[in-house]
């Protein structure tokens, strides 16, 4: 007990501002995350309705492959977001954050006045370069105003938004959505501004970034990620970030549709297959959440690298199994759900690049690299998701195409070798 104790009492204590800080960066995520899936879980409504008015037939083919196109769109929109890092590291962390949070806002928001698939489309991409500025910078943020024995943590922490907005976009999903149809989905999206405002009043920048500020006009972050001290990790970093993306994305994106499909099969009415759809992301966010909490936990015993490989290889067995073999069981919809907690565990992986980026850069570049990190395997995961599209339509199933993105893991595990290990190394100044 004594021991316990001592271990509590050598705690740095959080500040109020600390505090305040992290609460905002976790609802600025948490509501990223809602927004995000919010189309995944609209998908198959939403185009069944706009297809038709958009002179395209809603067969289910068409609509998994404009499905595809759409979310290939939004990776774009996502990649585009790099601009945000140096914006970050030039202006500072908060008050880009706030512009991040209100553009995707505004735009899903926007998405519920979408009269053809053609604006819903510029509408998900224009989110999409808002979302994917978010993530860079809450991470950003977080590592450089928690204290270094207590930032760790905060970075798993943190990581629990993004897929409790999965959760809390499934509840809508589940009232909202199988009430009012998709339109009051994406309106739900508006909330968002709310945070970003409270952002720009309440939030401080972080001490850290501060004490950099007068050399913020001196350098070009883009350039000096690429310098001889930093250039392979960036390469190694944006290569690991874009096995996840294109992994996990495909999963959890289609995993609704493929919820719906199955309940259909099994003889559901449309608003009951949409309501075990929420159930089944429901499962997926849980396990997600729990294998973020657990990323600093194993990182600190491991190291960066193995726990990585750990979940990578979680991921390849998860993603191959549910859409390669539940997916197709006579009575498959309860197996694949049941699939579906192991998918969103090792899904957690996310957690380890929002822990282990920071640790890789100084803070005068840090938003940068973390930004353009994410926004390449954004970009790459675009034209997989192009592939995934044609896939989907040939074949006419989901399953099958999603199951072969779980390869990409393979691949990952593979580079991970090359990553620069940083467990029990301080945050570079």
């Amino acid at each position: 007990m004594a021991t316990s104790g001592a271990a509590t009492a050598l705690r740095t204590p959080l500040n109020r501002a600390q505090i305040v800080g992290f609460w905002a960066a976790w609802s600025g995520w948490t509501l990223d995350g809602m927004d995000s899936f919010i189309y995944a879980l609209v998908l198959s409504p939403a185009l069944t309705e706009l297809l038709p008015k958009s002179g395209i037939e809603a067969t289910p083919g068409n609509v998994g492959f404009a499905g595809s196109i759409l979310f290939a769109l939004f990776l774009v929109g996502w990649g585009i977001s790099f601009i945000w890092g140096p914006l970050a590291d030039r202006f500072g962390r908060t008050r880009v954050l706030a512009g991040t949070i209100l553009m995707y806002a505004i735009f899903t928001g926007a998405a519920a006045f979408a009269p053809n698939v053609w604006l819903l489309g510029a509408f998900r991409f224009l989110a999409g370069i808002g979302i994917g500025g978010e993530w860079a910078l809450a991470g950003t943020y977080v590592a450089e105003s928690w204290p270094e024995d207590r930032r760790k943590m905060g970075a798993g922490y943190l990581q629990t938004g993004y897929y409790a907005g999965f959760f809390l976009a499934a509840a809508l999903n589940y009232t909202v959505g199988a009430h009012f149809g998709w339109r009051a989905m994406f309106l739900c999206g508006l909330f968002p501004v709310v945070v970003a405002i409270a952002v720009l009043l309440r939030v401080k920048e972080p001490e850290r970034w501060k004490n950099h500020e007068a050399q913020a006009t001196a350098h070009r972050p883009l350039r000096e990620i690429f310098n001889p001290t930093y250039r392979k990790r960036t390469l190694v970093n944006a290569a690991l970030l874009t096995v996840a993306i294109i992994g996990l994305w495909a999963g959890a994106v289609y995993e609704p549709s493929a919820i719906i499909a199955l309940a259909k099969k099994a003889g559901m009415a449309q608003v009951d297959a949409v309501r075990t759809a929420s159930i089944g992301t429901a499962i997926l966010s849980i396990g997600t959440i729990i294998g973020c909490l657990c990323v600093p936990i194993i990182a600190e015993r491991f190291g960066r690298k193995r726990t990585l490989a750990f979940y990578f290889l979680g991921m390849f067995a998860a993603i191959a199994t549910s859409f390669g073999w539940a997916f197709y069981l006579d009575n498959a919809l309860v197996p694949f759900i049941a699939t579906l907690f192991v998918l969103g565990f090792f899904g957690g992986n996310f957690a380890v690049f929002s822990l282990w980026l920071p640790e890789q850069y100084g803070t005068n570049v840090r938003a940068t690299a973390f930004a353009f990190a994410t926004s390449i395997g954004r970009i790459i995961g675009a034209g997989v998701s192009f592939v995934l599209a044609g896939a989907v339509l040939s074949m006419g199933t989901i399953g099958t195409p999603v199951a072969l993105t779980s390869l990409a893991f393979l691949i990952g595990i593979l580079i991970i070798p090359l990553a620069v290990e940083t467990k029990g190394q301080r945050l570079p100044e």
